[in-house]
């Protein structure tokens, strides 16, 4: 029974709220699995997954850090102005730590303590907190995500080697969609066997009066499967596709002959349930010394060349890499045609979400 205090609350919050607006639910939705064969699915899909993409990348899964400490550089910064969830320690002097956000460069540190040798890499489940997340039916509170790094060679630093690597981790988003397919026959295989790239600059050019969100659904519906290239550096206009942290992918770097910038990108496929360009991976060729210093002074945070991780990596104590996130609940969304990804995963959404939400068939965890 409710208390007095919690219906205030739920009122008041419920006030706040008149409409929210950056829900989206299709018309008439009916989820193609109920709640206990859904969770199964999940289980099935994550073993699969993990399974075939370590044995085509060859990487070796480790465990992985929920906090690390504060002022050493490893947390990932993001776009760059995300605040990470933080406290203190009493038992280790007040220390003050940082729930992650990503572990993009605490994957590379890993790979120099383990010592691995070119072509091979780790992969890890991460669990991360972004309370500065814009809570929708695609991003949430809670991220979780298999990050994964693997050593690479000086010849390795290009274009084509990116492709390469998109290209075996795309084939096996679309083996698992195959997959489930077969355990659920109600489940139909959507995704183009083929990965379309492109780079930021041509998108640019193909919709000159769109934003860049604008131009990923309008390429990604025109060819069901896409891989962005070029996320970070500013384009032609004077403003980047969107942003990236300076200090793990490199965005700055030229990738061909037409000058356009970027080793990196986002794997983007079209869902219909939601008629939106869902971006299911980030990933990218992570910055050597030179890039890194470039991209800092870039933006203008070169005092974070002082940091423990970008002290390693300038004075060569860290391997080449590539590396990147693939979403667990993104791509178990997408495989199980959800219309919320809080129909995946366990978090915190506002009342008025939920509420809306239920009234239409769609069922938060």
């Amino acid at each position: 029974m409710k208390t007095i205090q919690s219906t205030i609350e739920e009122k008041q919050e419920l006030e706040k709220i008149d409409k929210f607006s950056g829900l989206l639910i299709p018309q008439k939705y009916k989820p193609l699995l109920d709640l206990p064969k859904t969770e199964l699915a999940i289980l099935k899909i994550k073993d699969f997954f993990q399974t075939n993409l370590s044995f085509e990348l060859n990487l070796t899964r480790v465990s992985a850090p929920l906090i690390v400490k504060s002022g050493t550089g490893i947390n990932d910064q993001l776009n760059g102005i995300e605040k990470p969830v933080s406290f203190k320690i009493k038992a280790m002097n007040e220390m003050k730590v940082e729930i992650v956000q990503s572990l993009a460069k605490w994957k590379r540190m890993r790979l120099a303590d383990y010592q691995f040798k070119e072509g091979h890499g780790i992969y890890t489940d991460m669990n991360a907190i972004r309370p500065d997340e814009e809570l929708d039916n695609i991003h949430s509170l809670y991220v979780d995500q298999w990050d994964w790094e693997r050593v690479i060679s000086v010849g390795d630093r290009n274009l084509k080697f990116l492709k390469s690597i998109v290209e075996t981790i795309y084939s096996t988003i679309v083996r698992t969609e195959k997959y489930v397919s077969f355990l659920y026959s109600q489940i139909k295989p959507i995704l183009p066997e083929q990965l379309h790239f492109v780079h930021t600059e041509e998108l640019e050019k193909l919709y000159p009066k769109l934003t860049p969100k604008e131009r990923e659904y309008q390429i990604t519906k025109k060819y069901g499967a896409v891989f962005v290239i070029g996320i970070g550096a500013d384009l032609k206009n004077g403003s980047p596709h969107d942003g990236r942290s300076p200090d793990y992918d490199d965005w700055s770097s030229i990738n061909n002959e037409k000058g356009y910038k970027g080793l990196n990108g986002d794997i983007l496929v079209y869902y219909p349930v939601l008629d939106i360009a869902l971006e299911l991976s980030s990933m990218g060729i992570r910055v050597d010394p030179n890039s890194l210093k470039a991209q800092l002074e870039i933006r203008g945070c070169t005092e974070r060349k002082d940091l423990l991780f970008h002290k390693k990596l300038l004075n060569g104590k860290l391997p080449l890499s590539i590396g990147g996130g693939i979403g667990q609940s993104r791509l178990c969304m997408f495989f199980l045609r959800k219309a919320h990804i809080g129909e995946i995963q366990t978090s915190i959404w506002p009342l008025e979400m939920r509420r809306q939400c239920k009234k239409l068939n769609v069922f938060l965890l």
